[in-house]
């Protein structure tokens, strides 16, 4: 691909000679007769290199470098700046407002092409720096994020890859795959009794007998503090599969030899079987820990297959589906807000808008009761879009009343796989009249992976209508992180689970070290959820997060609740001491 030069100069004849040198050199020419043309084409055209002459009536040279180094988008072109004065001075000005080079007319065509060159190799190498250094943050990321540190597993993050891998050793011989969910009775009281560093060496124990157990065949996968996932080798009839759970059991019939104490453990396993429980990893650990749960009502140390009767819904799930289904005609919804404080500003930014249920006989229903309700229903859908359509409405009423505030707000992945997503989210914000410079859509990576492709092609249309981006629950989805280069995200957003456990785990210290820096050389924002503490607070302050989000500065709160502390803080910026 040719490399595209932009020359501004007002002098016609020079400008087309130089512009006819750089086309028979290959380049791709583009010229612009004053200064604000030549702002705007570079703007648009995002030119490889900018010839530019310093004495040009109205918009001189000083004043389209001061313009382009204001604009992120153009700050990083090199800036060759063409001038008739041999003047220290002034060469001294343009080069300390980011200017590359000078080059003194009148030039020779070898003198031309050799600065061109210079710069150009000098933009190849920065650009090669910053790509190997997105690489090394990748690679550093893969270590931190998918594999437990303790026992060395895959966690949860990894099962993805390896279930794929087990479908595709053998396509075409049908074959059953158990997948299993492995829960500890008994290890939460060695920990809480003996400490975690006794449990620790416990669970690697089970770990290694595991391991040996499944193979190579097989995968073995740390979910949480008592709990293993298992992908167990595939197979060809599908009553094997309680052989081959009470071999697992038969695991635990000897004792572990912990510190030279002799330590026996129950396990309560239950197992989904690929395909007739499931097509997909999610929805096979599902099934398995529906059927794990039932394995420990009926006493524990037994295992249990899945079965539809196991999933059948309770009468008072039935009841709060039903009356989901009419919550929203009914006006039962509300949104809180949670306020998002800069940490270099201390002020109120922007503010997430988070869903409530008033329920009219169960008062005030947990998101975490309904939303997964209203997934599994597909409710989900009008939910999202009374959301956006209510934060946008606020938004627009607390613009109006000078607050610039930005307002995220959350879209499921079954909402963002939706035909005609984006006319719907742009006909929204019209009908609200916000600006949608201040409306960031926050999406999860699991919302992304299924068509990737796809994915990018909606959020560069939503981009394109300004609408701000945010990666929510950034390094708990399944998303390869190579496609985050791809994806025009302005935020990352940090799970609080990392931040919950910043200061007890060198690991989540590091993971969030590790996507800070990662979203320093993307160019991204980040922000941190969750934040409870002060000694949280300080570790986000150390290493340069953008902003924060969390109990520790404010709760979500009711509309008037969070326009009074708007109107607390307007003119006092958020620090510990105010607190």
């Amino acid at each position: 691909m040719k490399k595209k030069i932009l020359v501004v100069e007002d002098e016609n004849s020079f400008r087309k000679t130089v512009l006819k040198i750089l086309s028979l050199e290959g380049f791709e020419a583009i010229g612009a007769e004053n200064g604000r043309t030549g702002v705007t084409l570079a703007q648009t055209e995002q030119p490889d290199l900018i010839l530019c002459d310093i004495m040009m009536p109205g918009l001189d040279g000083y004043e389209v470098l001061t313009i382009l180094q204001q604009d992120p988008t153009t700050a990083t072109i090199p800036f060759i700046c063409l001038t008739a004065q041999e003047d220290r001075s002034a060469m001294r000005r343009g080069m300390e407002l980011g200017a590359s080079d000078y080059l003194t007319k009148p030039f020779t065509r070898t003198e031309l092409m050799g600065a061109i060159a210079t710069q150009l190799g000098k933009r190849e190498r920065l650009k090669q720096q910053q790509n190997n250094a997105v690489q090394e943050a990748i690679a550093q990321l893969n270590d931190l994020v998918y594999y437990d540190s303790l026992t060395n597993l895959p966690n949860r993050l990894m099962l993805r890859d390896r279930f794929e891998r087990t479908l595709t050793s053998n396509p075409h011989q049908p074959c059953f795959i158990p997948v299993a969910i492995l829960s500890l009775d008994q290890l939460n009281r060695f920990n809480n009794t003996l400490g975690t560093d006794y449990g620790d060496l416990l669970l690697q124990a089970v770990t290694e007998r595991t391991l040996r157990y499944v193979g190579p065949q097989g995968t073995v996968a740390r979910l949480n503090s008592e709990q293993l996932a298992l992908i167990l080798p595939p197979l060809t009839e599908k009553p094997q599969v309680e052989e081959t759970a009470r071999r697992i059991l038969g695991l635990f019939s000897t004792f572990f030899s912990i510190l030279n104490d002799e330590v026996f453990l129950t396990s309560s396993i239950g197992i989904a079987i690929y395909p007739d429980d499931g097509q997909e990893i999610d929805s096979l650990l599902k099934s398995a820990n529906l059927a794990m749960h039932q394995a420990k009502e009926l006493g524990g140390n037994c295992y249990q297959l899945y079965t539809s009767a196991i999933e059948e819904k309770s009468y008072d799930r039935l009841m709060l589906e039903m009356s989901l289904r009419q919550a929203l005609d009914r006006n039962e919804f509300i949104l809180y807000y949670q306020p998002q404080v800069h940490l270099k500003t201390g002020k109120i930014v922007a503010a997430e808008a988070l869903v409530r249920w008033l329920h009219p006989e169960r008062g005030l229903i947990s998101p975490a009761e309904f939303i997964p309700l209203a997934e599994e229903t597909g409710l989900i859908v009008r939910l999202d879009e009374w959301v956006l359509q209510n934060a946008c409405e606020q938004a627009q009423l607390w613009q109006q009343a000078g607050h610039q505030l930005t307002i995220a707000v959350n879209l499921s992945g079954l909402q963002f796989n939706q035909p005609g997503l984006t006319q719907r989210i742009i006909h929204i914000i019209r009908e609200s009249q916000v600006n949608p410079c201040h409306v960031e859509i926050e999406l999860t990576e699991s919302a992304l992976v299924h068509n990737p492709e796809l994915a990018i092609c909606i959020l560069r249309d939503l981009k394109d209508f300004s609408l701000q981006l945010s990666l929510d629950d950034f390094g708990t989805g399944y998303s390869s992180l190579s496609y985050l280069q791809q994806f025009p995200f302005d935020t990352l957003k940090i799970d609080r689970s990392f931040v919950r456990d910043l200061l007890s785990s060198s690991k989540n210290a590091a993971i969030i070290n590790a996507i800070i820096q990662l979203a320093r050389q993307l160019n991204l924002k980040v922000i941190a959820e969750g934040v409870e503490t002060r000694e949280q607070y300080d570790f986000l302050c150390e290493n340069n997060c953008d902003l924060i989000q969390g109990y520790y500065f404010s709760p979500p709160l009711a509309i008037a609740a969070f326009e009074q502390l708007l109107t607390e803080r307007l003119h006092h910026s958020f620090f510990v001491k105010d607190l």
